[in-house]
């Protein structure tokens, strides 16, 4: 074999190697945006000490248990790449109104940024990891 094939080939595992790497690194970079609260929670913090809980789901639905205990859900969109909207379809549904709040495009699980709830009061919002539920004895029935 010529040391001109040798090194052609040693140049194509190098250069497959890089590939391989690359395709890992990127397989299991953390989801940002949006997305990162597929799967997981995102928990709003209020001046009174007491959380909001939501779930995203990709399929277009949401979920949540509000701080004082009541469960609602219903579907969201995204607006203008860093918003996504809420409305409500249960436990009843408000046909006219949607609620939207910012929702950093470059944010990730533990990222924590300020906003405001529906009301127009201030929170802090954070998505955790994985599905986290209110504690017992602080949810309504549906």
């Amino acid at each position: 074999m010529s040391t001109r094939v040798a090194a052609m080939r040693r140049s194509l595992l190098i250069l497959a190697a890089a590939a391989a790497t690359l395709a890992a690194s990127n397989a299991s970079a953390e989801p940002r945006g949006l997305a990162a609260a597929f799967g997981n929670t995102v928990k709003a913090l209020y001046p009174d000490g007491r959380y909001q809980w939501l779930w995203i789901r990709a399929d277009g639905d949401w979920e949540a248990v509000g701080r004082r205990g009541l469960w609602s859900s219903g579907h969201w969109s995204s607006k203008d790449d860093n918003k996504v909207c809420l409305r409500q379809s249960k436990p009843f549904p408000v046909p006219f109104f949607k609620y939207c709040t910012k929702f950093p495009k470059d944010g990730g699980i533990g990222v924590v940024w300020s906003s405001h709830d529906m009301n127009g009061e201030p929170i802090r919002v954070t998505v955790v990891p994985g599905i986290q539920r209110p504690p017992a004895g602080q949810v309504a029935a549906r």
